[in-house]
């Protein structure tokens, strides 16, 4: 698995694909499209698996979502929003925080956004961004708000660092009712407390979801995370016994989405 700062993605994807390894590549997949496009057609050059590690897509928040959007209670959805916020007052010296190649907060959170957007909705028609540097120092952006054009829907893409409390993850609306979604997902939190993957309480979500109607709303628990799905799902494609939970060709128009969003 390549997990390391972002400008060396494609170069060591790019050797191991060489050698003739499957290959994992953590979020973005690469730094421009262009890179990505070659990674992809390098991987079915050399007949291996390539995947992007674009784990949020088993997030109960995002399970959730798409849940909600199968369900008639909504109507037809024409906006959605979706915000990944943190409250990081203080840059820290790291190069995730640097004015360096995929340094900032686009490149950061911004896959996470897009490849969820991209697996509810699809190919936009269009994107329009808007970026800034809002905390004391820092060298590159930290606010990042995306606006992805659908006709008639509206995909609204936020993440920010200056976020202490109270913006909600998720916001669905439709003709028929909304639906929204408080809080993110648990498991990022529980490993960082030390739970274990598959532990009793493992990406159980205390934060159910809330559908309103106009006049009545109703609680809507949503479904637990697992990122151990998308393991599961890698193992079986490189063992040929089952399909790329995350194949190149995704990865590629989450790359396309950023490289809009940087211009």
């Amino acid at each position: 698995m390549v997990a390391t700062p972002n400008d060396t993605h494609a170069p060591l994807a790019t050797a191991a694909l060489e050698a003739h390894k499957d290959v994992v590549v953590e979020k973005p997949f690469a730094l421009t499209l262009a890179e990505a496009q070659r990674l992809a057609a390098l991987a079915k050059e050399r007949g291996r698996v390539l995947s992007v590690f674009h784990n949020r897509r088993w997030d109960s928040d995002f399970l959730g979502a798409r849940a909600a959007l199968d369900d008639d209670r909504l109507g037809d959805v024409v906006h959605f929003e979706s915000h990944f916020d943190r409250f990081r007052p203080v840059v820290r010296d790291r190069w995730r925080e640097r004015a360096v190649p995929g340094g900032g907060i686009l490149y950061d959170l911004g896959p996470h956004l897009i490849d969820q957007a991209l697996q509810l909705f699809g190919m936009p028609a269009n994107l329009s961004a808007d970026s800034a540097r809002q905390r004391a120092g820092t060298p590159i952006e930290d606010w990042v708000h995306l606006v992805l054009d659908y006709g008639r829907l509206r995909v609204i893409l936020h993440a920010s660092m200056l976020v202490a409390g109270g913006a909600r993850r998720m916001v669905l609306h439709g003709t028929k009712g909304s639906w929204i979604k408080q809080h993110e997902d648990v498991q990022e939190k529980q490993l960082v407390a030390g739970m274990r993957p598959g532990a009793p309480g493992w990406g159980i979500d205390p934060d159910s979801a809330t559908i309103y109607d106009g006049s009545t709303a109703a609680e809507v628990p949503v479904p637990p995370g697992d990122y151990r799905n998308y393991y599961a799902a890698l193992r079986d494609a490189v063992l040929g016994q089952g399909p790329n939970p995350v194949p190149p060709a995704e990865a590629v128009a989450v790359m396309q989405m950023l490289e809009q969003g940087r211009l």
